[in-house]
């Protein structure tokens, strides 16, 4: 039974002509009066009385009819709620993101800003370590997911969203403070105050003194962006942090350049990648979203370079 002879029969039936019906469904009329009889073959019984001047539904044909109608009501329900999703009219974005993003992905105001351009689409968001973010995209929980490059998961696609230099970040007391670069053999016996493993820039520091064949020694571990600053900002221990991070606590907090060695703390967002025969990649609202973050990247990145020439100037 296929979809099209649904749609003869009820032309048929609502006609009471097969004349018109084959005119209505745009077919020759002997093409349709074997479409019927197919229907009425798989069926086991006649839907219409036929004569040369009259067609009737038989009480085979009544029963059917209602069905009919509701199935093609059902599949026409269906296609508009396909257009919808298409069309950003309704539908479900999943995102996931490690804990602390930096100042440089301002997520909320591009969050807003596809709430207010997609309103019939439902955001949510949620927070974790990397391991369990790159598990959820795999799995499909999460549409996205945003976190650090050495982090994100085998298979998974990945495009970069934010690229920035770690500096040292000390009181303003501090005698590093006033340095124009250090280098890590300096900050080797500085107590540190760091993330848990498993977040923030942790792997990226901690990779960075092991091939620097260095040891350092960590006072604080812990598991926010806050917290860190806070007990940096306290003189408690140094830390070493994106550069727009550090600069965020401008005059509670000196920004030292590194000398000797590049890390460079690159997020990226990540996602499904293709699968067999090219299926699409992600799904509208998802594609939608990614749109508009990688514009932001964009913008962030001009701005940098802006910055940087009118200070070169």
């Amino acid at each position: 039974m296929e979809l099209r002879q649904l749609r003869q029969f009820v032309a048929v039936a609502e006609e009471k002509s097969f004349t018109r019906a084959a005119q209505r469904c745009h077919i020759v009329q002997s093409a349709l009066s074997s479409s019927i009889r197919l229907l009425e073959d798989e069926l086991g019984a006649p839907l219409f009385v036929r004569t040369t001047r009259h067609v009737a539904l038989t009480a085979a044909g009544e029963a059917f009819l209602e069905s009919a109608r509701r199935a093609l009501g059902v599949l026409e329900q269906g296609a508009t709620d396909v257009a919808d999703v298409n069309a950003l009219r309704r539908g479900r974005l999943a995102i996931g993101t490690v804990q602390s993003l930096p100042s440089f992905i301002d997520l909320p105001a591009v969050l807003a800003r596809f709430h207010r351009r997609h309103p019939g689409v439902e955001v949510r968001l949620c927070q974790g370590a990397a391991g369990e973010l790159n598990e959820k995209v795999a799995s499909r929980q999460l549409d996205l997911a945003i976190l650090p490059i050495e982090e994100s998961g085998e298979g998974l696609q990945t495009q970069i969203v934010a690229c920035e230099d770690l500096v040292l970040a000390c009181v303003p007391s501090h005698r590093l403070a006033g340095a124009r670069s250090v280098t890590l053999e300096q900050l080797a016996a500085e107590e540190f105050v760091d993330f848990e493993q498993g977040r923030g820039t942790r792997m990226l520091v901690d990779r960075g003194f092991a091939e620097a064949g260095l040891r350092r020694r960590l006072a604080f571990e812990v598991s926010d962006l806050e917290t860190l600053l806070d007990l940096v900002c306290h003189g408690l221990g140094v830390a070493l942090l994106p550069r727009d991070v550090v600069l965020g606590r401008r005059g509670k907090l000196a920004c030292v350049n590194l000398r000797g060695v590049e890390l460079c703390w690159e997020l990226v967002v990540t996602h499904k990648a293709a699968g067999r025969g090219g299926a699409a990649v992600l799904d509208a609202a998802p594609a939608a979203f990614l749109e508009l973050l990688m514009a932001q990247a964009h913008a962030g990145e001009s701005a940098k370079a802006e910055g940087k020439r009118r200070k070169a100037a």
